[in-house]
Formats: structure tokens, C-alpha cells, sequence
């Protein structure tokens, strides 16, 4: 029989499909795909810098860029201009102006998270920590997303690895319900609801994939689609870039090995995975706790989700854990 399952954070039930329950194997990718180091007509590859808008950032070796930030050429919003807000009722809008950049990860076309030197990764999250400052000061600016797209099925178009932070005029109702539902929490018990959630995931401990010293990995109890998996800072922290330096090189490894469970796993997945921080302002909030969140593109919504805004995941986050715990992987 089927389940329903309230997702404590996202407030969203998720039906656990018991009679179409599929077996963790049942997603690995059939197809291989393989990326050349270099690809001449990819514009993130070294010696195309021309191509791209200006470098905001970079840093660097004895053998060249190791990383850049550039303003994304398609961007959504625009750098210039002022923030200006209608509203007359019914319609209310803001100009279309922020931030919209791409973090280019590396000068090697074909790695991944996954694959990616733990040094190079603990340099792009200490890039994430410095652009979700830098945006953040823009008075203009009201939220900030950082996030990653890879391969066809996430939305990019662009194999190069990079990710993308943007800072938006306004705070999306997604994020404001949110907020709102944790500051309810607090008030009625007295606890973050995400340091909750770490205890209690600890304590029962079947959906945990890593506990490290800073960090938890598991798989939500109501997870929204099949492999979809968060990780947790075991301190409370609202704010990304308050990551201190040891809790750094900790996330850095937490999220390679993760992805290397699903890369190896699953046969390298499509995926998106996306920070959620609090701004600078809440850096002392009670009730906001910043986490990543890795969303496997192996599965569809279909006209159920979009009609009720509830989920179907067809695997049982219980086995998803197991799984992906069983998976080797090269430490």
C-alpha cells in the first residue's frame, strides 16, 4: 500500500508509492556518456575567455585560471539600473534588475563534483561563500540562490562544469513560506526545525548516508523524487558564508562523496543541487538553518504534481539510503 508522507521542511506531502515501489537499481543510467578534457568550441574551456563577459574573479596557478566568475551572458536579470516597485492591487511588479553570474570551475571541460580534486572543490564553496557576500551588499538585492546545473535533463546546455548564484529584487514566496513556517516552529517549540531534523534523523539513522564531524547526509524521509538528498550542518548556522575553515574542507569532502555515491551509483546522473542560506542579516536567527539540497534528475513530474502539488517518489527513501551507504567509492 501506498504512504503519504508530510516532507517537515518543505511542508509538502509526497506519496511513497508502495505498489509501483521500484528498486534503487531500476534508475541507474543505461546510457554512457564521455566528455573530451578539452572541447574546442566550449566557451568555458581555457583559451575561450574571449568569448565570455569580462571575469569578475579568478584564481589561479603557475599553470593558469583554475577557476572564474563571469556575469552570465543570458542573463535573467539585468546589472543596472534601480529597483522600483508597482503596486496597484492585483498587479504588482519589480524591475527586472540584480545579479546573474557563472562560476566556470574548473578549466577542465569534462569533471564533476564527483571527480573534481577535493582542493579544487573546497575553492569553489570558499567562491560561493565570497560571491554570496559580495551580492548580498548589492542594496538591490533581496535574496541570493546559488545553484548547479548538470547535464541535459537539469536544464543546462553547457557540459562545462559551472554553477550559477543569482540575487534577485525580491524574496520568492516559496522562500518567504518557509521562513514563516520555521519562525511558527520555534515559537511553538522552542527548536530550530532543521536542528530537529538532524537529531532525529541521527537517532533513527536508516535514511543516513554520512555523519561526519560538521556534517549529516540523508535522504528526507518524504523526499520529493527518487535520490533526492540533502546535507545538514550539525551547528546551527543561518548563513552559508559563515562556513568556517575546518567545517569547509568537512563540506567539501561530504559533497564529493555524496555525488561520487550517485556518480558511481547510478552511472553519473543529471543533476541539480541548490544552497539554501539565509541572507546576512539573519546571521543570529533562531529559526533559519542553511543546508544543500541534490536533486537527481532519474524521474518526471507528470500531471499529478503539477495539478495537486503533491509528489509521487516510487522509491522508498529507506532503500535509497541503503543503496547508496553500499555504493564503492574511492576515498
Amino acid at each position: 500500500m501506498s504512504e503519504l508522507r508530510l516532507n517537515p521542511i518543505t511542508q509538502e506531502w509526497v506519496i511513497i508509492a508502495g505498489e509501483k515501489n521500484k528498486k534503487p537499481e531500476d534508475f541507474i543510467i543505461k546510457e554512457q556518456r564521455t566528455y573530451p578534457a578539452f572541447l574546442k568550441t566550449c566557451p568555458f574551456c581555457p583559451g575561450n575567455e574571449s568569448i565570455t563577459p569580462n571575469e569578475i574573479f579568478r584564481t589561479h596557478d603557475e599553470k593558469g585560471w583554475k577557476a572564474r566568475v563571469v556575469p552570465n551572458k543570458f542573463a535573467v536579470l539585468s546589472r543596472e539600473g534601480e529597483r522600483v516597485r508597482v503596486n496597484d492591487v492585483l498587479r504588482k511588479n519589480v524591475s527586472g534588475v540584480g545579479m546573474h553570474e557563472v562560476i566556470i570551475e574548473t578549466p577542465v571541460h569534462n569533471l564533476t563534483t564527483a571527480t573534481m580534486p577535493l582542493a579544487q572543490l573546497k575553492e569553489i564553496i570558499q567562491i560561493y561563500k565570497d560571491r554570496l557576500s559580495a551580492l548580498y551588499r548589492d542594496k538591490r538585492v533581496e535574496h541570493v540562490t546559488i545553484f548547479k546545473n548538470s547535464g541535459p535533463s537539469s536544464g543546462t546546455t553547457i557540459e562545462h562544469p559551472h554553477s550559477q548564484i543569482v540575487g534577485i529584487p525580491v524574496t520568492p514566496m516559496q522562500i518567504r513560506n518557509r521562513i514563516e513556517y520555521n519562525m511558527r516552529f520555534f515559537a511553538d517549540t522552542g527548536n530550530c526545525l532543521m536542528c530537529k531534523t538532524v537529531k532525529d534523523e541521527l537517532n533513527e539513522g536508516t535514511r543516513v548516508l554520512m555523519n561526519t564531524q560538521h556534517f549529516v547526509v540523508f535522504v528526507p524521509y518524504a523526499s520529493l523524487s527518487p535520490f533526492h538528498l540533502w546535507i545538514f550542518p550539525k551547528r546551527h548556522s543561518c548563513f552559508f558564508a559563515d562556513m568556517q575553515s575546518d567545517e569547509m574542507w568537512d563540506f567539501a569532502s561530504s559533497l564529493k562523496s555524496t555525488m561520487a555515491r550517485l556518480y558511481h551509483g547510478l552511472n553519473n546522473p543529471d543533476f541539480n543541487y541548490v544552497i539554501r542560506s539565509g541572507n546576512p542579516s539573519d546571521a543570529n536567527a533562531p529559526h533559519i538553518h542553511w543546508y544543500l539540497s541534490i536533486v537527481p534528475r532519474i524521474a518526471m513530474a507528470s500531471g499529478f504534481e503539477l495539478g495537486s502539488g503533491m509528489f509521487i517518489n516510487p522509491l522508498n527513501p529507506e532503500k535509497t539510503a541503503e543503496f547508496l551507504r553500499n555504493v564503492k567509492i574511492s576515498e
